[in-house]
């Protein structure tokens, strides 16, 4: 059986770990941008599936993908999160009138 000693993570060959964790934060990024991008395209098809409002989807459409290229050229993750909420507001809008 193999013994059971500490384990030197600074001195073990192949050990990167800040090639790790940023790789991992990378990818959380990758999701939640992602995420608030597809949220606020899915909203967008429902106001153009429920209101004769084209305009609105074509434009919500368009300023999101602009925000998610901008959330992972920069890291920023509020962007995504305000234009789930402004494609919710403009649902909102658009269902009323």
């Amino acid at each position: 059986m193999a013994d059971h000693g500490q384990v030197e993570y600074a001195t073990a060959t192949g050990n990167d770990l800040p090639a790790h964790e940023s790789t991992y934060k990378n990818f959380i990024l990758l999701a939640y941008v992602g995420s608030c991008h597809v949220a606020s395209i899915v909203i967008a098809l429902v106001i153009a599936l429920t209101t004769p409002h084209w305009l609105v989807t074509a434009s919500l459409i368009l300023v999101a993908s602009f925000v998610a290229i901008h959330g992972l050229a920069t890291g920023a993750r509020a962007p995504s999160a305000v234009m789930v909420g402004i494609s919710l507001l403009s649902l909102a809008l658009a269902a009323a009138g």
